[in-house]
């Protein structure tokens, strides 16, 4: 018989075991808590938070993919409630495991696998501000940047379109079209030029945006 990859089986066989995990992680989800030994939970605990992740999603593909393990409705529609409301903050780490005394009769180790109730605090709460604000005022950096390039590139073609129409001036051939190319590519020019300083403004904001968020943290 094959042996699975992640630690020893902790039943007869795999199919024993997909079932055992699912009433577990049913169990969790409508109590909030369960006892059990150590390995099942450590074995508990991924399922239990891969679920989570796609109550949060919410779509009807997830919540099929969460009914292939817990069958009861009830259950998985507080999963989709109130459980994804209360861990819309987080990115991970939805359970917990705290060690108990062992079990009587065989000594094996026992634990308790948790959800982490309760908002993050004020701290973590900080930083995650911080860190959107941080990626907000990257995408203002690259969109000032995208937008200098833009007026750069506009600004290179206005210079070739004028000396283009200098060598028709001097040559008196196609003056008007050449002149004519010149003033739209100018025009060009001046609308990326404004397009980058209205990026500018934004990165601007941004960043001030960052140092009130930086500035609330450490006051906290």
């Amino acid at each position: 018989m094959p042996t699975p990859k992640k630690g020893p089986r902790l039943a007869s066989s795999p199919a024993h075991e997909r079932l055992m995990l699912a009433n577990m992680a049913t169990s969790l989800f409508q109590n909030g808590h369960i006892t059990t030994t150590l390995p099942k939970a450590k074995r508990l605990r991924p399922l239990a938070e891969r679920l989570v992740t796609f109550a949060k999603r919410g779509d009807l593909h997830s919540r099929r993919r969460v009914m292939r393990v817990i069958r009861n409705k009830s259950v998985v529609h507080t999963l989709f409630t109130d459980v994804a409301e209360q861990m819309e903050q987080r990115e991970g780490g939805y359970t917990r495991i705290v060690k108990i005394a062992p079990r009587r009769g065989d000594s094996a180790p026992r634990a308790i696998i948790e959800l982490v109730e309760g908002p993050l605090s004020a701290g973590k709460a900080a930083v995650a501000e911080a860190e959107a604000a941080t990626k907000t005022a990257a995408k203002d950096d690259a969109a000032e940047v995208a937008a200098a390039a833009d007026a750069a590139i506009a600004e290179g073609a206005a210079q070739a379109a004028v000396a283009e129409a200098v060598a028709a001036n001097g040559s008196d051939t196609d003056v008007k079209e050449a002149d004519k190319a010149a003033i739209d590519l100018n025009e060009v020019a001046e609308d990326a030029d404004s397009s980058e300083k209205s990026a500018e403004e934004d990165a601007d904001v941004a960043d001030e945006a960052k140092t009130a968020d930086e500035a609330a943290a450490k006051s906290e």
